[in-house]
This record gives C-alpha cells, structure tokens and sequence, in this order.
C-alpha cells in the first residue's frame, strides 16, 4: 500500500480513520491490518501530522495522537488536538469509520483520573465527538494480552461504562473490539471493519482488510 504525508483527494469516496492517545498502537495496528507503510516509533508522538494510505477509493488515515507526547511542548500537543478535531470536522461526510484506538488495561484507571480533576477525559471527548459528526465509530481496545482470562470481562465491562456504554460489554461487541496489535490478535477489529463495508455494500474491499 503506497501512502504519502498529504492525501490524495482524487477518487477518494471512504475515509477510515485511527484516532487515539500516544502510543496507544495506532500506527502499528494500522500497518497489521492494512500493511501500510506508516512510521512507527517507540517513542509518543512520533505521529505529529496525518498519515494517509490509499487503495482504490479507500483511504485510511492514522491520526497524531493527542495527550502525551515525549519532547513536545504543551502549546504544540494543543495544536495537533486542534487539528485532529478540525480534520473530522472538515471530512466527516467522507470519513465512514473512525477507529478509537485505546490501551484497554489501563483505559479505565485513566479516564478516572481525569474524572477525579473534574475534566472530561480526551479519549472520552473524542468517542462522543466522532458519534455525534455522525461518524460510525469502533473502539479497539488494544493490548488486551495483558489482562488475565478471569479479569477479561470484567476490565471491558469497565471500558463500557467509562465510554457511556451501559454493560455487560457483550451488548456492545458492534462497538468494542478487544485486540491485541501485538499479538497479531486483530480478529474483533477486522470482523467489525468488514461488517462495516458490507452495509456499505463494499465487500470489493475486504482484500484491503
């Protein structure tokens, strides 16, 4: 998949995009799913301006991530939100399905943090954001390798309920997609990505998934 630091806007008519905190995994899960040829970095914020790959009409975008980012100044962490937020806001009716990425173990403990400052978390902000643009969105709840069989249920449960999302989470497996990047454990994700392009009556793009 060739991809290029500024979109190529001709024939374009899906737009799905990854959005997430720094080092969440965007950039690597979008590279397993799509085999994109996107820059991936141990260090947050590598991402600090939209990364785009085209197939067909077909163009997935990974997303600076917001929050953290190791060597960046506040004011300019400010900036990439701001475009992000400006991004969606532009080219919501071309962007089909935005892909909320998050680190699922510790998703919950983070959001509380927030929570407990009197401030919405970002990650929460930008799942309501995206729904109401009228973007259909999926969270990939990443790195759930980590998280014991006997506390799996129960972590997503939590996840839900942080998002607005009245659990048990199996009511919402057409939203959660609990996977593991690095594990090559993408199977929820790609299930519901797939589902996604056969309401759009796209099955022609399931080679790209």
């Amino acid at each position: 998949m060739e991809t290029s630091k500024i979109a190529a806007e001709c024939g374009i008519n899906i737009e799905i995009i990854f959005v997430g905190r720094s080092n969440v995994g965007k950039s690597s899960l979008l590279r397993e799913i799509f085999g994109a040829k996107v820059r991936v970095g141990r260090r947050p914020g590598v991402t600090l301006r939209p990364r785009h790959a085209q197939e067909s009409d077909l163009l997935i975008t990974d997303m600076p991530g917001f929050g953290f980012m190791s060597g960046v100044k506040d004011r300019k962490q400010d900036i990439v939100k701001d475009q992000t937020i400006r991004y969606l806001e532009k080219n919501s009716e071309r962007i089909k399905i935005g892909v909320l990425v998050i680190d699922g173990p510790v998703f919950p403990e983070v959001v509380d943090r927030w929570d407990a400052r009197n401030q919405i978390p970002i990650d929460v902000e930008m799942f309501d954001f995206m729904r109401e643009l009228g973007i259909d969105t999926i969270v990939a709840a990443n790195k759930m390798d980590k998280v014991k069989a006997d506390e799996y249920d129960y972590l997503l449960d939590e996840v839900s309920v942080r998002l607005g999302l009245e659990p048990p989470w199996q009511n919402w497996k057409h939203i959660i997609a609990p996977i593991s990047a690095k594990k090559d454990d993408l199977k929820a994700l790609k299930g519901l990505l797939r589902d996604r392009l056969h309401e759009m009556k796209r099955d022609d793009l399931f080679k790209y998934v």
